[in-house]
């Protein structure tokens, strides 16, 4: 059974089920066959027993007339010797019969079958065997009543199918049987073998298929699997339970090919994340390599100005190595999950006077105004404090770094429903239109096709911001500097 194929065990089943159906319908046939024709010699021999009781005198002035019975009764049984004929007093007592010494088990006949078959009941009628002592030992009979003075006194009650009879026939339908049996099963075998081999074939077809393009996913690899993803069911087509699970395989195909999609795009973000890595520490290190190389080699020809100021330059390409590393690892732990939100309520009025207070000495130098449009009454924000005051440094340090000296940079919050939203504004040259589209895109230098727009710096803003469920846009303004806009739930 293990290594047999669907169609062949549909095809054995259904052989079972003939046969079984067969054998059913054999004994059914057998039994309406018996009962047909007992009824019909119910029928022919119903007034066997009434033609005795009026002919023969059966019953005399002292009883029962030993003589006339005896002489009747084996008259009966020569001529006939399937019936057997018994004579019943009024309570259906045996008081006479012509049966072999001990081959009567019973001392009465129950006479409510007696009774429905003079009343016309329908046959066959079916009553108690005297030869036999089983109560289930019934027999079709004929009966007549004895009338005497128009009183019963008893009733002549003849079995039509003896026990010689009804064993000899039980033979014959033992053999019948056996030989009707043998022959159906072979005809049903038979049958059960085409037509399994016909309609299973064509019923499992549906599945024969798909278990062809299922077996294609192995060996296709990832081609079959997106030419699965790829196939379209016909609207015509058979809406059964083979359908719906080529659906789920198709379904199934459809989420691999995501999946791979997905897993293609994050390699190659990985490899650009790799290059974007070399590219920007290869510039200050490359720088910083050169200037403490002059500074060692060319140590005494170079005067204490000059010394100064090598030494500055390194020193601000070492901050630009350290700020860069600092960004790539956040942006590693953000875009990888390890960052997980802190939430608790905060003000972000207060967040932004802070913020504010850390860039004021950078503004001052370079006459830069830093302005707050915050609205009243703004309640208080769930999100992490820590990650929201890194959205906002990092905004503002590149305004700060795009805004011309004497320059304006404006911070608003107001409510809108369940959030607050964060608005900044800058009075620099703001972006230029073909870097929009990218802006918050990973920068890479593998895809030649495409500007570095944005930095590290926005990358982790939009991170921050999608562990919150927000995110940042970028408001139109023409003729104005950049701003930016984003919200924080309440």
């Amino acid at each position: 059974m293990k290594n047999m194929t669907l169609s062949q065990r549909l095809t054995l089943v259904f052989i079972v089920l003939l046969v079984a159906c067969g054998s059913i319908s054999g004994y059914l046939q057998v039994r309406s066959s018996n009962q047909y024709s007992q009824a019909v010699i119910q029928r022919l021999s119903q007034n066997l027993a009434k033609h005795i009781a009026e002919s023969n005198p059966l019953l005399s002035q002292n009883g029962l007339n030993n003589a006339s019975v005896h002489t009747l009764f084996d008259q009966l049984m020569a001529v006939n010797p399937s019936v057997e004929v018994y004579l019943l007093d009024k309570q259906g007592k045996i008081i006479g019969d012509a049966a072999p010494k001990g081959s009567v088990k019973r001392t009465h006949v129950n006479l409510q079958p007696v009774q429905a078959l003079l009343q016309g009941a329908k046959m066959p009628v079916y009553g108690d065997n005297p030869r036999s002592a089983d109560s289930a030992s019934l027999q079709v009979f004929s009966a007549a009543p004895l009338i005497d003075n128009g009183q019963v006194q008893g009733y002549v009650y003849i079995v039509l199918l003896g026990d010689e009879v009804t064993a000899l026939d039980k033979d014959a339908q033992f053999h019948w049987a056996v030989l009707m049996a043998v022959r159906s099963m072979g005809l049903v075998i038979l049958f059960g073998l085409v037509a399994g081999a016909i309609a299973f074939r064509w019923v499992t077809r549906p599945i024969r298929r798909l278990t062809e393009q299922v077996s294609n996913l192995d060996s296709g690899g990832m081609e079959a699997v997106q030419q699965l993803s790829k196939t379209i069911a016909s609207p015509q087509g058979p809406r059964d339970e083979v359908f719906l699970l080529q659906q789920a395989f198709i379904k199934m195909a459809k989420r691999i090919d995501e999946q791979w999609q997905r897993l293609t795009r994050q390699d190659q973000q990985r490899r650009e994340f790799i290059a974007n890595i070399s590219h920007d520490l290869r510039t200050p290190l490359t720088s910083l390599h050169g200037y403490l190389e002059t500074l060692s080699v060319k140590s005494e020809q170079l005067s204490d100005e000059e010394r100064n100021r090598y030494l500055n330059i390194a020193l601000v390409q070492s901050r630009k190595v350290g700020r860069l590393a600092q960004e790539l690892f956040e942006l590693a732990r953000l875009e990888y999950g390890v960052v997980k939100p802190q939430k608790e309520p905060f003000s972000m009025g207060e967040l932004v006077q802070d913020v504010y207070q850390k860039f004021e000495l950078t503004a001052e130098t370079r006459h830069l105004i830093l302005r707050a449009d915050i609205s009243p009454g703004i309640p208080l924000v769930n999100a992490d404090l820590a990650l929201i005051e890194r959205v906002m440094t990092n905004l503002l340090d590149n305004a700060i770094r795009f805004t011309p000296d004497y320059g304006t940079i404006e911070i608003r919050l107001w409510q809108q429903k369940e959030k607050v939203v964060v608005q900044l504004n800058d009075s620099g040259p703001g972006i230029a239109a073909e870097l929009k589209e990218d802006l918050f895109i990973r920068p890479s230098i593998l895809s030649t096709g495409r500007k570095r727009a944005g930095g590290l710096g926005l990358m982790i803003v939009k991170r921050i911001l999608e562990l919150h469920g927000s995110n940042i846009a970028l408001i139109e303004q023409p003729g104005k500097g950049a701003c930016f806009e984003f919200s924080v739930p309440l």
